[in-house]
């Protein structure tokens, strides 16, 4: 297992309230040794004029998938926090308003400093929706 503090859903869907996450209606649903998995509804608070999923919403999607990851994965969480330094995201197929999109997010590599994760996210039929890259740093809380 690659988390240091390890992960219940209570606990990661309790970092939401009052974030751009729990505003777009993020939800952790899942975990394992090496991934973590939350859903994002597709509806108007997350689509585009033409009311299909706006690709800001999946990269929020992502980067709260991976800053949530990076966390768990901190050696000393009281003492340091992951910030999103970079982050690409390649939108792959539309989903329309009323659907449902799933991201699972899993390291590509946790270093000391540094910390790569990749993010799959699929729509309800468990279509690849959107692949996205997020490089976090390691720095101290201030």
């Amino acid at each position: 297992m690659i988390w240091k503090t390890p992960p219940t859903l209570a606990g990661m869907n309790a970092m939401g309230p009052n974030t751009l996450g729990a505003t777009l209606g993020m939800q952790f649903v899942d975990f394992g040794d090496d991934y973590l998995v939350a859903e994002m509804p597709v509806d108007d608070r997350t689509v585009q004029p033409f009311r299909l999923l706006h690709g800001g919403a999946s990269v929020a999607l992502a980067e709260t998938l991976g800053s949530v990851a990076g966390f768990l994965a901190l050696e000393d969480p009281d003492n340091y926090i992951v910030v999103g330094v970079d982050i690409n995201a390649s939108h792959l197929r539309s989903v329309g308003e009323g659907g449902r999109v799933t991201g699972t997010v899993r390291p590509v590599r946790v270093g000391r400093t540094v910390q790569v994760w990749q993010i799959e996210i699929t729509d309800q039929r468990g279509k690849l929706v959107c692949v996205s890259r997020l490089t976090c740093q390691v720095v101290a809380r201030r």
